[in-house]
């Protein structure tokens, strides 16, 4: 990935939804079950809306039950930030998106095995890039992990 310089507020005001600009800005979350990508069953990964950072892959994603898209661990660890979140009257795992610095959603410890994991995350912050648009869009290095997947489905 090129070196990523997040753009001024006003800009970001100008590029991003409203909801994708509260979420990501303002560690908004959006409704449960009405959202881009709770339910999406498409092959591809995810990425941070504003800079384009790979977070999650369609091959960790589950259903959870809450409504949002969950994973059991990011794409690139690396890509992501967590820190103690203490808004709601408890304590929780703020997930956040390295270079952007994007609200991405919340990490539970009571996903499946074998990390137990939950990424929870608002769909607003992401992008999805189908696996036929991985190459296009600048993901091809991502292509190995689908077709390993397939390999193992067909053997």
């Amino acid at each position: 990935m090129t070196t990523f310089t997040k753009p001024l507020d006003p800009e970001l005001r100008k590029r991003l939804s409203r909801i994708q600009y509260e979420v990501t800005q303002h560690e908004g979350t959006e409704p449960a079950f009405n959202n881009e990508y709770w339910n999406n069953k498409h092959a591809g990964i995810y990425a941070d809306v504003v800079s384009g950072e790979p977070l999650f892959s369609s091959l960790d994603k589950f259903d959870s039950g809450t409504g949002w898209p969950s994973f059991t661990r990011p794409i690139e660890p690396d890509n992501i930030l967590t820190h103690t979140d203490h808004s709601l009257f408890t304590s929780r795992t703020e997930v956040r998106s390295k270079q952007a610095g994007s609200h991405l959603g919340h990490v539970f410890d009571d996903g499946p095995a074998p990390a137990g994991l939950r990424y929870c995350m608002n769909s607003a912050s992401l992008r999805f890039i189908p696996v036929e648009q991985l190459e296009k869009e600048g993901y091809g290095k991502y292509l190995a992990l689908f077709q390993r997947d397939s390999k193992k489905v067909a053997g």
